[in-house]
């Protein structure tokens, strides 16, 4: 067998057979949801080739269980190109999750805000991405399965169910193009006056890997962002990790809600 098979039979041995249904990548911010969820614990650790999320504010476990009524596999954590250079670092958890049998990933990170009226603590839909960051995670991939269309990336099914979810709960939820830069230094005000020319609304250093590997696997995928700053020059705020930790709690509440009620109309 494969590794990601192996590695999900013994996720199997741990946390029960049934397939979870969605799988969700938590980014700053979100990590307790995690701690929510009835069921397993398996710290990266003891998942071999697992990566080692290397950033303050993500928890690296794999969590398997009820959320809602609703079977999930939850990673805690993340790992960023801008820690080893390697924009793949999340395939194998990929390969698992489409191996444990789950069809679905739901993707969230902190961003930037391009727009006036998003705002921190806003959350805002994925309707696309512009990989700025120049690479791309199918990089080395020997088979024709690398030339992935990316024409819908981010599954309008996903999204409406994402919209409705917010309408009900009374939440706005924006959509808007997010626009991957490598990191880890934050963007120059040039930049993002580059990124707006594009016609992106915000600005990220994750995420956009994550999706071209889950169409890859042929994984339906929706992204969610919480926004915790102004992109540089639009606002007298120095940009920093530590006010995008101290931001991402505001937005956070607000796509757990939006993920719960999703959910429960699952």
């Amino acid at each position: 067998m494969s590794k990601s098979a192996d590695l999900a039979a013994l996720i199997r041995a741990r946390a029960g057979a049934e397939p979870p249904r969605f799988g969700l990548i938590l980014g700053s911010g979100l990590g307790h949801l995690a701690d929510d969820i009835e069921g397993v614990e398996i710290p990266y650790s003891e998942l071999p080739g697992f990566p080692k999320a290397g950033v303050s504010g993500h928890n690296p476990k794999l969590v398997i269980g009820m959320l809602e009524g609703v079977r999930v596999a939850v990673f805690g954590g993340r790992v960023h190109y801008y820690e080893h250079g390697d924009p793949a670092a999340m395939r194998l958890p990929l390969e698992v999750l489409r191996d444990l049998g789950c069809e679905t990933l739901l993707l969230t990170n902190a961003a930037g805000s391009l727009r006036p009226d998003i705002g921190p603590g806003d959350v805002m839909l994925l309707s696309d991405h512009i990989a700025f960051a120049g690479t791309n995670p199918l990089i080395g991939e020997p088979t024709d399965a690398r030339f992935v269309p990316m024409t819908q990336a981010h599954d309008p099914g996903l999204r409406a169910a994402l919209k409705a979810a917010a309408a009900a709960e009374g939440i706005a939820l924006p959509e808007g193009i997010y626009c991957w830069f490598s990191g880890p230094s934050f963007e120059t005000p040039a930049e993002i006056r580059a990124a707006r020319g594009l016609g992106a609304d915000a600005v990220g250093m994750s995420t956009v890997p994550e999706v071209i590997l889950a169409r890859f696997l042929g994984l339906r995928v929706a992204a969610v962002s919480v926004i915790t700053n102004m992109g540089a020059g639009m606002a007298d705020e120095e940009i920093s990790h530590a006010q995008t930790k101290a931001m991402a709690p505001l937005g956070a509440q607000k796509f757990e809600r939006i993920l719960r009620r999703m959910l429960k109309t699952a």
